[in-house]
């Protein structure tokens, strides 16, 4: 028998896997189907799709949706006051239920440009409860297609890559190991594409 693979459900368990997963990400152009990307397997099946403000109609918020194209998970950007005078901007991660947001499962740090502050990009698992620190964090560089997704114990739960004569900025891989949830990894990509202007911003 195998060895026994602990799952991190964050999004769903149907999303965790015992085995790594390899993916491939291709952004969808912004004239024809309105941005966003999709995400296949090995077997060039789609697996997941994000929808960006091209479809939406409103900036800051992404859909994250399974191979079947079913909303699973809504993602939007903080606003408001408190927002404009926080060091960070803040993403929250919510599943969707019945096409409506519903649990709020993760929230997003990023580190605002403009303040020259060499922070990293963290995620917290939501609920935290009494916890007061993050669970993973985003090192090296998303712009250059070579950065990982790490736990708070420095583990890497995805590496997101280029390779092969086609790879480059609309065509890339991400590598999840096992017991991660994809889905999770998946809203992760979305808000770094935002971020860095690419295929989910309008």
């Amino acid at each position: 028998m195998g060895a026994y693979t602990a799952l991190t459900p964050i999004v769903s368990k149907i999303f965790c896997s015992n085995s790594h997963a390899v993916l491939m990400v291709r952004r969808r152009p912004p004239t024809v189907n309105g941005g966003g990307f999709v995400v296949t397997d090995r077997d060039q099946r789609v697996v997941f799709s994000v929808d960006g403000c091209g479809i939406i109609g409103t900036s800051g918020q992404l859909i994250v949706r399974d191979g079947d194209g079913t909303a699973i998970l809504f993602i939007h950007k903080k606003g408001g006051v408190v927002q404009a005078l926080s060091i960070n901007n803040w993403w929250k991660g919510y599943l969707m239920d019945y096409g409506e947001p519903s649990k709020l499962v993760f929230s997003l740090q990023d580190p605002k440009p403009v303040l020259c502050m060499n922070g990293d990009v963290r995620v917290t698992v939501e609920p935290k409860g009494r916890r007061r620190h993050w669970d993973y964090e985003v090192t090296g560089s998303f712009a250059q297609r070579a950065c990982a997704v790490r736990s708070r114990a420095g583990h890497v739960v995805a590496q997101i890559g280029v390779k092969g004569m086609l790879a480059g900025k609309d065509f890339y891989h991400v590598v999840v190991q096992p017991g991660y949830d994809q889905a999770f990894v998946v809203g992760v990509i979305a808000i770094l594409d935002n971020i860095h202007g690419e295929s989910t911003r309008c």
